[in-house]
């Protein structure tokens, strides 16, 4: 095992690598840069007209100024300072190694449009996505293994029927769409009024007994997970019911029914671990999973600050940076997850041997 381990840390390495250099290009060549979106702002007067310079003093760009030339346009020194702010007065190939050099040293640098590093605003951001991935993962699990163990044990009958459907519907609604609807009926749209519209906290949070600040977070908290609970659980569901009628229908069971075991014996204490090897040892991707796709549009609709909405206001704002940090954060985690789901699957079952292949 510690050769296998060892290999595919090593492996890590160039995966990252390419990773990194196919979206670094794909993201230099696409159109609306950082330095096209600071023109656009300066031009069209927004954020009262200002744009930080290399020097880190702030000019103001109006009508009277004298880089602002009315419908020519901005004066080509003030262009020129800010494509040396945002370090594209170097060619391509140096900007790529420069991004490499740092990259390795975890050094992202300080975002394009917000007043702070990087990883100060990745660190800030994990804790809500965090968060959202714990509680949806762990109600996810709590509600899809007894439920898919109970549609098996009665496969057939009338509760697998009607549960079935209602997964069914649940799944086929997009988690947004649903976190919408949520909006609408409980968050002080048409109907009730009930829950808050957006955050994972109240302003006086701070102020708060700690037993309210328990029910204040879960109050916040009720709606994104609820939205996300819904069209997660329905996979886990099925696959939870299909391993266990696998297991079921296999010469031990049958066996073990012949030496007069009851059901109750030869379902937790034979059939559960084998049936629930895909399914536990799939939980880190899960987690990562949640934490890192499935919250983004929550994030957004519920303005959770997370990695989700940060990523996204990023890609809008072209904040090359803080792009290229997320993703390299989700890379190296998604990475290091895939590799725990592969020890997870030799400690749970040792007859898989990866190192073997």
């Amino acid at each position: 095992m510690l050769s296998y381990l060892i290999r595919r840390l090593l492996l890590i390495i160039p995966t990252l690598l390419v990773i990194l250099t196919i979206n670094f290009f794909v993201i230099q060549i696409a159109p609306g840069g950082p330095v096209d979106q600071a023109i656009a702002m300066i031009e069209m007067g927004a954020e009262s007209g200002q744009v930080l310079l290399p020097n880190s003093e702030r000019m103001v760009i109006n009508q009277e100024n004298q880089f602002y030339r009315g419908a020519r346009g901005l004066d080509p020194q003030i262009i020129s300072a800010i494509e040396k702010q945002y370090g594209f007065d170097k060619p391509i190939w140096e900007r790529y190694i420069d991004t490499i050099k740092n990259f390795i040293c975890f050094d992202f640098g300080n975002s394009f449009f917000k007043s702070d590093s990087v990883i100060n605003l990745i660190i800030n951001s994990l804790p809500v996505s965090i968060s959202l991935g714990v509680w949806t993962t762990l109600l996810i699990y709590l509600i899809s293994i007894p439920l898919g163990i109970h549609k098996a044990v009665q496969d057939g009958s009338r509760f697998d029927f009607w549960s079935s459907v209602v997964i069914i519907v649940g799944y086929a609604i997009p988690a947004f769409l649903l976190a919408i609807l949520l909006i609408i009926l409980f968050s002080g749209g048409d109907y009730w009024d009930i829950f808050p519209l957006r955050g994972l906290i109240s302003a006086n949070f701070d102020q708060l007994e700690t037993w309210d600040k328990i029910k204040d977070y879960l109050w916040h908290i009720c709606l994104p997970i609820t939205a996300m609970v819904m069209g997660g659980f329905a996979t886990l569901t099925m696959l939870t019911k299909n391993s266990f009628l696998d297991e079921i229908r296999k010469q031990y069971v049958v066996t073990a029914r012949a030496k007069g075991l009851s059901e109750r014996q030869i379902l937790y204490r034979h059939v559960f671990r084998n049936a629930t090897l895909l399914i536990v040892s799939g939980f880190p991707a899960a987690f990562i999973g949640m934490i890192f796709t499935e919250s983004l549009l929550i994030e957004v609709i519920f303005s959770l600050h997370g990695l989700g909405l940060l990523g996204y206001e990023a890609i809008i704002q072209r904040d090359y940076p803080v792009i290229f940090g997320t993703l390299y954060i989700f890379t190296l985690i998604g990475l290091v997850t895939k590799l725990i789901t592969d020890l997870t699957y030799m400690l749970i079952d040792p007859r898989i041997d990866f190192e073997a292949r």
